[in-house]
């Protein structure tokens, strides 16, 4: 091989690196391994892939890179012979209430050129079969579907008055902005409750319009209640709110499916224009193996060739095991294995070679079934002329690969060294973590525990749950099952947790990653911790906070100063004022048995155990040891922890709680096989002690380890939704129409 036959990689220090170089095998997949936290994110994403993006943007002209995401220069001496990189990362699709798979992936264009071409009657070019253009959309919905109305019960507590707080809306409180708009307007009496206003006085409050009044200086054009919330919050998309502003909107809405369309989108002549019988709308309703069927059954040779291009497509998301998908699904509800690999559609169609495509698990949310298709797919990837760079956990994955990469030995700062490079079979033999679990396999659990009781969930029909009925034990493990969109998340999310509001959930959504979150704020130790010091020092708590008064006032507490450089790229440097301490001079002159606060969030989880003698820092210092995070320092920046790190923190949070149900979405998501005995041993123990634990799982090791197992199948979608099994783990082996039963 040439020298250009590899990505070199010299000097790499992001985050936990250790100095490392490597060269990186082009044209090949390349899998890189090790625990969670031991640096392989930091050294695919953070570094090669950062410093493609970096040196693609930099191509274009100043102008158009201020319109570009902004990729800081990474901490590596130098990384050469990069291709263009395209990122497939987890980040949920997001996109709001008008992205659909349909439109995400392009796949609605050709239906729309499809229904253009030969739907009868025609409504005209492709663009009035859109429901995102003026000439396609429901002209009621604007093509959202569903229709927002305002419930006054809800905003007016009319026994009340201005002055009294009679509008409930929290932004229109006595004394806000907004409500100084109505009681400083010298329309209304103040001390009169709504409900003894006048028909005119009531109209004027509601729908008043185009009168001038004057707020002490300040000249306006008042506007009635309803006429401002529709303007302020019905007009605007709610996918785009913030989650404060959309919580407190759907507490003054009721919403309803769209009288006019039906919930359907578009406007009356794109919905009278047929093909075979069925309309657009009901088309993308099918599901993509449904549609498929249909689009190879056209005979008419006008159709027949845009169906052709149009089915290629949707074969790509049968393919990847997202044939239970309609086209009309909104992608905000789908979740992080489903976005990825919808993203992973979107670049299967092209034809461009030489290019870098990294990849963060993708095997996340999918059924071993389902895995061998994904490592299909990325081989057609590879076989195209590209580079594949993959970070992943799963066993059959990891042996697709052409070159390994292991990352370690440990977590955090035991970690960020190369502890192998070569071929699977050569890490089979290796004396790292993921050699070692790479050919263990645990066996199916002998001795199960006895349910203490039963949690009933009757006649499920949400979705595609098939009139389902079963019972969940209790004061045991129980593992949900089944292929993806057989209705595992139906089941426990959407109907047994609204009977059961006191479970304690850990899903999959990201912690709150802004740079002044760290593990010691995002689990509540922080109040304590300053207590602590505030009680040995005698001072105020909030001297003791990085966020509060104790802050240096040249970084603002965040120990780094970003400098914006106008086009070029920002840099953070290291503040030269409290050498990244983030306190005042004076904050660091107290301690607490010999540390300063600053000391303290540079502990580690582990350390920070043997210091502390408070217990509520200590219960949930023990729990984040006991969950394999000792590694982490109190004051390390979220926005720097994996997701597997993640979920554990969360994990941690809740374990000292004194919960009867706990219901883990997926908890192996990001973790390594070493750690999965460690989950398993910590599950183990939340079970011992008294408590009921449900996991929706699709690592055979942990279905391995259930008490109970309940497998939904037997397929996605439509060919889903029912009960295929539920007991003990063995008798599921019998079971032959259950697919997990044959990966058992």
């Amino acid at each position: 091989m040439t020298e250009r036959a590899f990505i070199e990689v010299r000097g790499a220090r992001e985050h936990n690196l250790k100095n490392i170089s490597l060269n990186i095998p082009k044209h090949r997949i390349t899998v890189f391994t090790g625990v969670s936290g031991s640096g392989k994110s930091s050294l695919v994403f953070d570094t090669v892939a950062a410093e493609a993006q970096r040196q693609l943007n930099e191509t274009f002209t100043a102008f158009v890179q201020g319109f570009l995401p902004h990729y800081g220069q990474p901490d590596v001496d130098r990384v050469s012979h990069l291709n263009a990189p395209v990122i497939i990362n987890q980040k949920r699709v997001g996109g709001g209430s008008r992205s659909t798979v349909g439109t995400y992936t392009d796949i609605a264009a050709p239906l729309r050129l499809l229904f253009s071409r030969a739907g009868q009657p025609s409504a005209g070019p492709a663009f009035a079969y859109s429901f995102n253009t003026p000439q396609g959309m429901c002209p009621e919905c604007e093509g959202i579907g569903k229709t927002t109305q305002l419930d006054l019960d809800r905003l007016l507590d009319r026994t009340q008055s201005l002055n009294g707080g009679a509008i409930l809306h929290p932004d229109f409180k006595p004394g806000k902005w907004l409500w100084k708009t109505y009681a400083l307007s010298g329309l209304f009496d103040n001390d009169k409750p709504v409900q003894d206003y006048t028909e005119q006085e009531l109209h004027l409050l509601l729908h008043g319009r185009d009168l001038k009044v004057s707020l002490g200086e300040i000249n306006m054009t008042y506007e009635g209640l309803v006429e401002r919330f529709e303007r302020m919050y019905l007009k605007k998309d709610a996918a785009a709110m913030s989650d404060r502003s959309r919580a407190v909107f759907e507490q003054f809405v009721t919403s309803q499916t769209c009288p006019v369309c039906g919930g359907a989108r578009l406007n009356a002549a794109a919905l009278a224009s047929r093909l075979e019988g069925k309309n657009i709308a009901e088309l993308s309703d099918l599901e993509a193996t449904e549609l498929l069927t249909f689009l190879q059954g056209l005979t008419d040779p006008a159709a027949a060739r845009v169906a052709a291009h149009l089915a290629e497509r949707l074969a790509h998301l049968v393919e990847i095991g997202l044939g239970y998908l309609s086209l009309s699904r909104e992608t905000a509800t789908l979740s992080g294995g489903e976005s990825q690999r919808l993203k992973l559609v979107r670049h299967l169609g092209n034809s461009l070679t030489d290019m870098l495509y990294v990849l963060d698990e993708p095997s996340v949310g999918l059924h071993p079934r389902d895995v061998s298709r994904l490592t299909g797919l990325l081989g057609a990837l590879r076989d195209k002329g590209n580079t594949v760079l993959v970070v992943e956990h799963d066993p059959d994955v990891i042996r697709m690969a052409d070159h390994v990469v292991d990352i370690g030995p440990g977590p955090g700062v035991r970690g960020g060294e190369v502890v192998f490079e070569g071929s699977i079979e050569g890490l089979e033999a290796a004396p790292t973590l993921t050699g070692r679990h790479l050919t263990q396999q645990l066996p199916l659990k002998a001795s199960v525990r006895e349910p203490r009781g039963w949690l009933s969930v009757k006649g499920a029909r949400l979705h595609n749950l098939k009139d389902v009925s079963v019972e969940i034990p209790t004061g045991v493990l129980t593992v949900v099952t089944g292929v993806a969109g057989s209705g595992k998340s139906t089941l426990i999310h959407d109907v047994f947790l609204p009977q059961h509001p006191d479970a304690i959930v850990i899903d999959q959504s990201r912690v709150t990653t802004n740079s002044r979150s760290a593990p010691a704020t995002y689990t509540g130790i922080m109040d304590p911790i300053r207590k602590g010091f505030a009680k040995a020092s005698g001072q105020s708590p909030a001297l003791f906070s990085f966020n509060s008064e104790g802050s240096c006032p040249n970084c603002a507490g965040l120990g780094v100063v970003y400098t914006d450089l106008a086009f070029m790229e920002g840099i953070s440097t290291v503040c030269e004022v409290c050498e990244g301490k983030r306190f005042k001079p004076e904050v660091l002159r107290h301690t607490l048995r010999g540390q300063t606060i600053s000391d303290v969030l540079n502990m580690t989880a582990e350390t920070a155990l043997a210091f502390f003698t408070e217990k509520p820092v200590r219960a949930v210092l023990q729990a984040m040891n006991d969950v394999g995070l000792g590694y982490l320092t109190l004051g390390q920046p979220l926005s720097t922890v994996s997701g597997g790190e993640a979920q554990r923190l969360k994990l941690a949070t809740e374990l000292h709680k004194k919960g009867s149900v706990y219901v883990m979405d997926e908890p192996t998501t990001g973790l390594h096989l070493s750690d999965i005995g460690l989950l398993m041993g910590i599950i183990d123990r939340l079970v011992d002690g008294g408590n009921s634990v449900i996991l929706i799982e699709h690592q055979l090791d942990v279905i391995r380890q259930a008490d109970w197992l309940i497998d939904l199948g037997p397929e996605g979608g439509r060919a889903g939704g029912e009960v295929l099994y539920s007991g003990p783990p063995k008798g599921l082996l019998t079971c032959e129409r259950s697919v997990t039963a044959r990966y058992l």
